[in-house]
């Protein structure tokens, strides 16, 4: 009898187990439910949102790899506009939140219930960045010296190129060197018989 009574108890108790577990289970799918069609319809706005966005995804050239305008899934859906701007549901799941991941951490741009608010702004974040990519092309072509004339080559001038040539000197130059060579010499003899006449005894008349 007693070993019946105990028996009884422990399949009670299994069962009770097995019916708490089944109910886990069941919680857990219904809480995966809710997961699943919260992140669809956060995904739903957000392809209203690119719908709307579409004419400027359109405008810009589809070998610009600036931009993304790339819608994602996972845990929680976004809209890429490039590398670190992303647009997503707020907790509410009906406010759109245009953020921008920096390295001082996440930044917020725009907040708006309507896409087209935030068509607006992501227009303007679109034309800063590329009037920002400009500016740095045009810097780096500055430094690189790309867009520059090239120099010209300036031809020698022709008195360089011709060998130097010296002037003739006039006759009267001439005259006046042969002179004063002969003045010298006329000097030089007397200064020379005076010191032979001094050595000698001599006296100079």
């Amino acid at each position: 009898m007693a070993e019946a009574r105990q028996a009884l108890q422990l399949t009670t108790g299994t069962k009770r187990l097995a019916e708490a577990v089944r109910a886990a289970r069941i919680n857990s799918a219904q809480r995966t439910d809710i997961v699943v069609d919260i992140r669809e319809a956060d995904r739903a706005r957000l392809e209203i949102f690119a719908e709307a966005l579409q004419p400027i995804s359109d405008a810009v050239p589809p070998e610009d790899d600036l931009f993304e305008f790339n819608l994602t899934g996972g845990t929680q859906p976004r809209f890429w506009i490039d590398g670190t701007a992303q647009v997503l549901m707020a907790r509410d799941r009906r406010t759109y939140r245009f953020v921008r991941d920096t390295r001082l951490g996440r930044v917020t741009l725009a907040e708006s219930s309507d896409p087209h608010v935030l068509v607006e702004r992501v227009t303007d974040y679109v034309a800063e960045r590329i009037v920002e990519r400009d500016k740095a092309l045009a810097v780096n072509d500055a430094g690189s010296g790309r867009g520059l004339s090239e120099p010209r080559l300036v031809p020698p001038p022709t008195a360089l190129a011709e060998p130097l040539r010296l002037m003739p000197r006039p006759r009267s130059t001439d005259l006046v060197i042969a002179l004063s060579w002969l003045l010298i010499g006329i000097v030089a003899g007397a200064g020379a018989l005076l010191v032979l006449a001094s050595l000698r005894g001599t006296p100079i008349v």
